[in-house]
């Protein structure tokens, strides 16, 4: 069986992060190890959210796995918290990277042109630092231009500009880059990508949902490195991750007790299945 460990913070209640991860990547066939960062009562939507800093275990786990000769298929990583952290997961990749393992790295930090709350820009900066490790890194326009340190730009580019875009951003040293959340006409959303080593771009595009919820980012991260991890080609990953994402938002809007802070990718669970028995 494929090993996937997925290093980010645990939110006790808010389907983001690990408790994405880790239920994903189980049903798609792999087995998912897990390096909680953090753990919140909920994700940071929430007012009053409790959180325990768990930087200072991350080092005794590594030992152990270290010990034990543990081996991984992919290395996934989410929501970092410090600088510490970054450097933690940096040597983290040194030491457990083979030729075989994956490095996918979503730096989750900020969006709508605005970092999250706790996050500078240099912390920013430093996340491109760790970027540059990576296999396959999946931002979208915010954290692209902070860790570029350019303006943002959210709306009004073309395909031109978002070509220059990917190839500034592999110059951070990733193989393979992604942009989410990519509109060149309305009710259109896709990715737009960048293989550095072959020179090629590609891109998917699917219809738009006037919803918003937190938690999609890492539904289509964990979604892609699941299929990834399984054999099947980035492009095919990618498509399998946003067509998953689309069809959670149009469970959880068809559902009339829905809440707006998750989406119900549960109920999606046969459709992202059936997509990888195809």
């Amino acid at each position: 069986m494929k090993r996937v460990v997925t290093i980010q913070d645990v939110s006790c209640i808010g389907k983001c992060s690990a408790t994405v991860a880790l239920p994903i990547i189980s049903v798609m066939g792999s087995e998912c190890a897990v390096i909680p960062t953090a753990v919140l009562s909920t994700h940071t939507m929430f007012q009053g959210f409790t959180f325990r800093d768990l930087t200072s275990d991350i080092s005794a786990i590594v030992e152990h796995w270290k010990k034990e000769n543990f081996k991984f298929d992919a290395i996934y990583t989410g929501y970092l918290g410090s600088f510490e952290q970054l450097q933690l997961v940096s040597e983290f990749i040194d030491t457990f990277k083979t030729d075989s393992t994956a490095v996918i790295i979503d730096p989750v930090m900020a969006d709508n042109g605005k970092l999250y709350p706790g996050f500078t820009p240099e912390f920013a900066v430093a996340m491109g630092k760790l970027c540059g490790k990576a296999d396959v890194i999946v931002p979208n326009l915010t954290e692209a231009a902070y860790m570029l340190e350019e303006p943002y730009c959210g709306s009004g580019y073309d395909e031109a500009w978002v070509k220059g875009l990917l190839k500034r951003l592999a110059g951070l040293g990733a193989k393979n880059v992604v942009l989410t959340g990519i509109s060149f006409e309305p009710g259109q959303l896709g990715f737009y990508g960048y293989n550095a080593v072959k020179d090629e771009y590609f891109s998917y595009f699917h219809k738009r949902l006037d919803a918003s919820f937190h938690g999609t980012g890492d539904v289509f991260a964990s979604t892609m490195t699941g299929a990834y991890v399984q054999g099947r080609s980035l492009f095919e990953s990618l498509k399998i991750a946003a067509d998953y994402t689309v069809e959670c938002m149009d469970i959880t809007l068809k559902d009339p007790d829905h809440v707006n802070y998750a989406v119900e990718f549960e109920k999606a669970i046969p459709y992202l299945v059936k997509r990888m028995q195809a």
